[in-house]
């Protein structure tokens, strides 16, 4: 997987889990054990960590045991919380996740980390058998992506992707109205995307180089990542700005607005007629403002991915160009459907009424699940060992697709020919090559 483990932090992790509580996982014990609990560890409890952390800490049926983090502050403040919450002193807390996947006690980890730290941990949880829940977008580069379908399919444990949107109720009720026909056969879909950069921290962008704070393990945090001098204008939250670490605005949120637009699509009848595990564009143009690749933040400020699916269907991606609404968009034959987190609008508004009563009663053909949480359906496809989730891993990595091929072309200034089957573009050895990133030694997935 990675590095060797020095003989210190071997003989430290063996101490820890000898001091640690024993915890039986489900898995051993089967549906019906004792307990029946969902044993769990989070890595990576940052500010949507700590987040994921209390979904799942705030459920019966789970017992959240280890948590493993770089910066000694989140990681302290996480154990704090689920010590608080279980009224013990039992959880640990680890530098190195890999310490954390030693663990023999676990059934399930919850992955939280930048982009850049997705695949490698994602990856060696597969192997142990563990199930997983992981950010979105799902992998930094293309070809992680695959290899992380490749290693959780094999290991045939359950995933759930934190793609979110697919468990609230009006986008469930926007692609109910396509896939039950409402506007037709699907001509075009509109995804937009917010442009531009967020500061989270206030600091602007013109910060100095300096070291890393005492509590942040920088060698680790950059991990597979090319090496740079810490900044803080490039570190939590911030990292996204960056291509080193993250995708900018397209590819931090194709996984959630992209993710709907392909839920759809895959209706047999009115959309592309291929799964959303298996759906991809033909052709990829794309336009984009770069700053310096120097910049501290240099990902793409304004794009727009434009893509011909099959069922001569199009499908425009856009971040910063005002003709294309926020949410997903829909267009068909009869009509139109748009969504947005909290908001769903029709051409013929009577349609969301209409579709609304017709699922809480039966009566429509395609009526999609409605989990009561996104978090915790992991844990009950976990206990049912079903793998189909609301958002498995091959459905997220082909909902990021365009993102990343959109990236490519944009900087290669052409229109790219895509093999959805084969994973490659075609006829142009250039692209492909950005399909993947170099990791740094000796990190390897």
């Amino acid at each position: 997987m990675s590095t060797q483990w020095t003989r210190r932090r071997f003989i430290a992790a063996s101490a820890a889990l000898a001091a640690a509580p024993v915890f039986v996982p489900s898995r051993l014990l089967g549906a019906e054990g004792p307990s029946n609990k969902i044993v769990m560890g989070c890595i990576g409890v940052g500010w949507q960590g700590m987040g994921n952390m209390n979904h799942f800490l705030n459920h019966d049926d789970v017992r959240v045991v280890a948590i493993a983090d770089v910066d000694a502050n989140h990681r302290q403040k996480a154990v704090g919380r689920v010590n608080q919450k279980y009224k013990n002193k039992d959880c640990a807390g680890y530098n190195d996740f890999r310490e954390l996947l030693a663990r023999k006690d676990l059934d399930a980890v919850c992955i939280s980390t930048p982009d850049h730290w997705h695949a490698i941990p994602a990856i060696a949880a597969a192997k142990a058998g563990l199930h997983i829940f992981c950010e979105k977008p799902l992998s930094h580069s293309f070809n992680e992506g695959v290899a992380m379908v490749d290693a959780v399919e094999k290991a045939g444990v359950v995933w759930q992707t934190g793609s979110w949107q697919r468990s609230t109720v009006k986008m469930r009720l926007g692609v109910q109205l396509v896939i039950n026909g409402y506007i037709g056969k699907v001509r075009r879909v509109e995804v937009g995307l917010p442009s531009g950069h967020t500061d989270f921290h206030k600091t602007g962008k013109d910060s100095p180089n300096s070291a890393p704070p005492a509590e942040l393990d920088y060698e680790m945090w950059v991990g597979p990542s090319r090496m740079m001098p810490y900044n803080r204008c490039v570190s939590h939250k911030n990292w996204r700005w960056n291509y080193n670490y993250g995708g900018g605005q397209l590819l931090d949120w194709v996984g959630h607005h992209n993710d709907i637009a392909h839920w759809a699509l895959a209706s047999k009848e009115f959309g592309c007629g291929i799964s959303d595990r298996a759906l991809g564009p033909l052709t990829v143009s794309a336009i984009a403002d770069f700053p310096s690749p120097d910049a501290l933040w240099n990902t793409a400020t304004k794009f727009r991915v434009e893509s011909q699916y099959p069922a001569n269907v199009e499908v425009v991606i856009s971040g910063g160009h005002r003709d294309i609404a926020g949410g997903t968009k829909w267009i068909g034959e009869h009509g139109w459907v748009h969504v947005n987190r909290g908001h769903i609008n029709a051409s013929d508004k009577k349609w969301i009424r209409d579709v609304d009563r017709k699922a809480r009663s039966g009566e429509l053909k395609h009526i999609l699940p409605a989990p009561k949480s996104h978090w915790i359906q992991l844990i009950e496809h976990i206990k049912k060992n079903d793998p189909n989730t609301l958002t498995p891993i091959a459905v997220a990595h082909r909902s990021q697709t365009p993102g990343h091929l959109g990236t490519i072309a944009a900087r290669l200034k052409r229109t790219l020919k895509w093999d959805a089957d084969k994973q490659q573009i075609i006829g142009d050895a250039e692209a492909n090559k950005m399909l993947g990133k170099t990791l740094r030694e000796p990190w390897t997935l």
